[in-house]
């Protein structure tokens, strides 16, 4: 299993931290991306790609962090990119539900954070939030297609699927898909090719049923790979193994 969205740096890991890593190798987890949300937090992501060979990262400033982001914070990411284990520029993007940056600048740093991927050549990790045309559209005017990437925590409808589908990037699916009232996740991964589908915890964030409310973690991504899997109508180890081999391919793992 490959988790493709994490956040280990989080400070609710901080009391057991290695012993839940532990666990996710014990419970077949072989890769864990760690996804940066500011310089702070992509330092802190590189530290755990150098204690455990299992874990990478991403860095970059979310959008929730750019209003408060310094003028030399893309020169930081450069140098913080350069790291053997870095695989990506993220998470960035959109979040129009929480609004804790100005859009404006939100939109100017999701374009820079493009425009830095495409210079060092890597894909980038979207976070988009009740933000789906500014997302695209921005794609677009950027030209990120050149470096692709995954559209984290997908929350659109199989409509906006077909679009990022069509921009070349992969979708990106955690425990929204096993609620009860998941009607759009579900519809978006009956549409979306298997080779096309990244599964995440987003954890300690968005834990799957059973456990929805909890501290997630690695070791549930397979609630998520199950009900893909019962979707697809698949065999859940086809579900696991492509789900993975994306990731690998995406990332160059």
């Amino acid at each position: 299993m490959i988790d493709s969205h994490a956040h280990y740096d989080d400070s609710r890991f901080d009391s057991d931290r290695d012993k839940v890593l532990q666990d996710c190798v014990e419970h077949g987890v072989t890769h864990i991306i760690n996804a940066g949300s500011n310089v702070t937090s992509s330092e802190k992501s590189i530290e755990l790609t150098k204690k455990y060979s299992f874990i990478y990262a991403s860095v970059g400033i979310h959008p929730h962090d750019v209003a408060e982001a310094e003028d030399d914070a893309i020169d930081k990411l450069i140098t913080l990119s350069k790291e053997e284990k870095v695989v990506a520029i993220g998470e960035i993007g959109l979040d129009y539900h929480y609004d804790f940056s100005p859009r404006e600048v939100q939109r100017e740093w999701f374009a820079r954070q493009i425009a830095l991927a495409r210079k060092l050549k890597l894909p980038i990790i979207i976070h988009d939030r009740e933000a789906h045309k500014d997302i695209l559209d921005i794609i677009k005017s950027e030209n990120a297609r050149e470096v692709g990437g995954v559209f984290h925590c997908f929350s659109g409808s199989k409509e906006m699927a077909r679009e990022v589908l069509d921009l070349g990037f992969s979708i990106g699916i955690g425990g929204a898909l096993t609620f009860k009232n998941a009607k759009k996740p579900v519809e978006v991964v009956d549409y979306v090719p298997l080779d096309m589908l990244l599964v995440e915890t987003d954890c300690p964030y968005m834990s799957p049923e059973p456990f929805r409310g909890k501290r997630n973690w690695s070791g549930l991504i397979k609630y998520v790979l199950e009900k893909i899997s019962e979707i697809k109508k698949i065999d859940y180890f086809l579900a696991e193994s492509q789900t993975g081999a994306n990731a690998i391919d995406l990332f160059k793992l």
